[in-house]
């Protein structure tokens, strides 16, 4: 069998697109954790873990792509929400 010329530590592609969903989710609750209204947040928090669990079962790269790129836009609309809200 001849060896791999990818270094250990590379990530396949599907590991990368699972790392890039775990992060993603991580930062929207560390965000959501950042809205000073409880029921504001607990509304956040819901949508979120409503929209991965109805998007679990995608399995097209490139669908899964596409989600990414919108959960990470949605994100940054929060953050810039939260930014107008602080000043």
């Amino acid at each position: 069998m001849a060896a791999s010329r990818l270094p250990l530590a590379t990530l396949m592609l599907k590991q990368f697109i699972r790392r890039q969903q775990v992060l993603l989710y991580r930062r929207i609750f560390q965000t959501i954790q950042q809205v000073p209204n409880d029921s504001d947040r607990k509304y956040l928090k819901d949508w979120a873990r409503e929209e991965f669990k109805r998007n679990k079962s995608a399995t097209e790269e490139d669908t899964i792509r596409m989600m990414i790129t919108q959960g990470n836009m949605q994100l940054k609309e929060l953050e810039k929400t939260l930014a107008l809200a602080k000043s």
